[in-house]
């Protein structure tokens, strides 16, 4: 497992931001903090692991450590969603992500830099609020100094995520029905 926190670039992919933002703003009452994050830890990802976004072939996978609008944002960003099984929630309450690429094997795991909320205010200059800079800020911070990430091995093989496509059997201990044989 290697450890990296990343080349700073400014947001290579601004038309994309945008767009993304855009619309998981508009699932929602606004835009905050946390779809910005969302939608950046995606792209960063996409970029990382080398796929393009939003990835429709269901070969990426999100695994996300929360609920909430950071969630709708990083399915936008990375084209993964629940019912097209790529999107699997792992609630810690953390703002947190783990990209597997099923075809490669390769996962990223991408965390808010520890100190963003602080350094989100450089990149806010006259930002009304905490909260403003932080939204401001996020969408202009290089990615080393917004995220952090590191190439990780995934607990379980592959094989146990994806489970058997079409393939039911019946649990053991409690009788009920299981799909996809996970």
């Amino acid at each position: 497992m290697s450890s990296r926190t990343g080349a700073g670039s400014r947001v290579p992919f601004a038309r994309t931001l945008a767009r993304v933002l855009r619309e998981s703003a508009s699932h929602h009452s606004r835009l905050c903090p946390r779809q910005v994050l969302g939608a950046r830890i995606a792209l960063l990802a996409g970029r990382e692991l080398r796929l393009r976004l939003p990835c429709r072939d269901r070969r990426l996978i999100a695994i996300v450590e929360t609920d909430g609008c950071f969630v709708d944002a990083l399915a936008i960003a990375a084209g993964c969603s629940v019912g097209q099984h790529t999107l699997r929630l792992e609630d810690y309450d953390k703002v947190a992500a783990t990209f597997v690429d099923t075809r490669t094997g390769r996962c990223l795991r991408v965390v808010p830099h520890p100190q963003a909320r602080d350094t989100a205010a450089r990149y806010a200059a006259g930002a009304e609020s905490r909260w403003q800079a932080q939204l401001v800020g996020y969408q202009r911070m290089p990615d080393d100094e917004l995220l952090v990430w590191r190439r990780v091995q995934l607990a379980s093989p592959l094989a146990e995520l994806l489970g058997e496509a079409g393939v039911r059997v019946t649990c053991e201990a409690c009788g009920e029905e299981v799909i996809d044989r996970r």
